[in-house]
């Protein structure tokens, strides 16, 4: 019975997640179009900050209660999952094709991201204040590079589709602001609280917690767009949505998190690495072969994730 109610409270905080993300976003937009900020802009920024903002919230939040396990296990599992689950479902649903920003810039800043957070947390079994400025640092240049590119014209906006909803007054846009603040916040804390209270009761680490449920609950945002990209022939929007969170989630996430306290995450596994540095090199090369992402390598991908999730499940059993 307890766990049923964990179980409930979890799905209470991603509900809460997805709808603070989604309005966040819709009242932002209106903010700074209202503001005349380029629409170009809002999407490279803001719907790029909103759909990573789940992850963001509950890694913070972990960080600050000191359970360095669910603050990375919530990143590195969460880009396992944009990439097996989320890429591989949508290329099953539908081929994707790459635009070459996404081949000369994006790609190579996210497979720089995967390197350092491997090499911090294999040589210090976290990220320290010093690696997390780093990382904070990589990523105020990388959005400077990108909104550069952008108002020169040089970039479209991958995920400016999925910004769009029904125009909002002004007011109406502060409140929206302000309760998705509110719901992200308030969302993060019951689903952090719910996932730990589930683990202890199942005798489960907080790293395969983070590196799952609550990496799961936290890309349902990423999730929806992708998919509903897919199915509406989008896309940039499709695959720029994984590429571009999984660089939010490394350089932001961990670039903001350890400087309010170190994270240290013993529990992270070799599987774990391995498993999000062969996915991201896997869709990298796929990507930049034929310029597509097939249905066939989708189903790599999701046949993939779908073993590393088993395996560990049979971990934890055994």
């Amino acid at each position: 019975m307890m766990i049923l109610l964990q179980l409930l409270i979890c799905a209470i905080g991603v509900t809460l997640l997805c709808y603070g993300a989604d309005f966040l976003v819709r009242g932002g937009v209106r903010i700074a179009n209202a503001l005349k900020i380029p629409p170009i802009v809002i999407g490279l920024t803001l719907v790029s900050f909103a759909t990573s903002a789940p992850e963001l919230v509950v890694s913070i939040d972990s960080a600050i209660k000191n359970i360095g396990d669910i603050s990375i296990g919530n990143v590195m599992g969460s880009n396992v999952c944009n990439i097996g689950l989320i890429l591989g479902l949508t290329c099953l649903i539908s081929p994707v094709k790459v635009e070459p920003r996404l081949l000369k810039f994006d790609s190579p800043v996210l497979l720089l991201s995967t390197i350092l957070l491997i090499l911090f947390t294999l040589l210090n079994g976290g990220v320290t204040r010093m690696e997390a400025a780093i990382l904070l640092t990589l990523f105020v240049l990388y959005m400077w590079k990108t909104v550069a590119d952008a108002l020169k014209g040089k970039a479209a906006p991958p995920e400016e589709a999925a910004a769009q909803g029904k125009p909002l007054s002004l007011t109406l846009a502060f409140v929206f602001v302000i309760g998705g603040v509110l719901g992200l916040v308030g969302g993060a804390k019951l689903f952090v609280n719910a996932s730990v209270e589930i683990a202890r009761i199942c005798h489960v680490s907080d790293a395969v917690i983070g590196l799952t449920i609550v990496a799961i609950g936290t890309s349902l945002p990423e999730l929806a767009t992708s998919v509903v990209a897919a199915y509406k022939g989008e896309d940039d929007i499709a695959v720029g949505n994984v590429v571009g969170s999984n660089i939010f989630n490394i350089l932001s996430i961990l670039g903001i998190a350890p400087l309010i306290r170190p994270i240290i995450a013993s529990g992270i596994q070799t599987a774990d690495i391995l498993a999000l540095g062969v996915l991201t090199i896997l869709m990298l090369i796929m990507m930049a072969t034929r310029k597509t992402v097939a249905r066939l390598e989708g189903a790599l991908l999701l046949f993939i994730y779908i073993g590393y999730i088993t395996w560990l499940v049979i971990q934890n059993i055994g």
